[in-house]
C-alpha cells in the first residue's frame, strides 16, 4: 500500500484524533469477529470483498497495535532481523546515544561495525532490554519488600 503524498508515516508522530478513533473502532470490530464464528470481511485494493480468519497470535498483535494507536501512542514496528543504528537502538531503550555506546563498548549488547558505524541486531537489543527490565523488576520488588519491613 502506498501513502498519499500528504501522509506522514505513523511511527514518526502521534496519531491524529481521527486515526485514534479509527483504531478503536477497528479494535472493536476485530474483537467482535474473534468471538463470533463469522469471518472478518475486508475490501481489497480492487474494492472486492475478501474474507479472512485471523490466527490468535495475529489477532493479538493487531489488537495490541490498535490499542496503542487508540491511546494516542506513537508506534514503530521493528522486524526482529533488522539491524539498527545506534540512534534507533537508543530510542528503543529510551537512553541517550552516548550511553548506548558505552553499553556496546562494555560488550553488554553484541554489535557489528559497518564501515565506521555500529549496527545492532534487533533480536540482541530486545534480549538486552528484556534482561534489563527483568533485573529492574527484581530490584524494585526487593525495595518494596524492604519498605514493607519498615512499616
Amino acid at each position: 500500500m502506498t501513502l498519499p503524498a500528504y501522509a506522514e508515516e505513523l511511527g514518526g508522530r502521534l496519531p491524529s484524533a481521527t486515526e485514534k478513533a479509527a483504531a478503536n473502532q477497528l479494535r472493536r470490530i476485530i474483537a467482535n469477529a474473534a468471538t463470533d464464528s463469522s469471518r472478518l470481511r475486508v475490501l481489497d485494493e480492487n474494492r472486492q470483498t475478501a474474507e479472512i480468519t485471523l490466527s490468535p497470535a495475529l489477532s493479538g498483535l493487531l489488537m495490541e497495535l490498535l490499542r496503542h494507536i487508540g491511546r494516542g501512542d506513537a508506534v514503530t514496528l521493528v522486524p526482529v532481523h533488522q539491524r539498527l543504528t545506534t540512534q534507533q537502538a537508543a530510542d528503543i531503550l529510551n537512553v541517550s546515544r552516548p550511553f548506548l555506546i558505552s553499553i556496546l563498548e562494555r560488550n553488554e549488547i553484541p554489535y557489528e561495525l559497518v564501515g565506521r558505524h555500529r549496527r545492532i541486531k534487533a533480536t540482541d537489543l530486545f534480549a538486552y532490554k528484556l534482561k534489563r527490565d527483568s533485573s529492574r523488576a527484581t530490584a524494585l520488588e526487593a525495595l518494596a519488600a524492604q519498605d514493607a519491613e519498615l512499616f
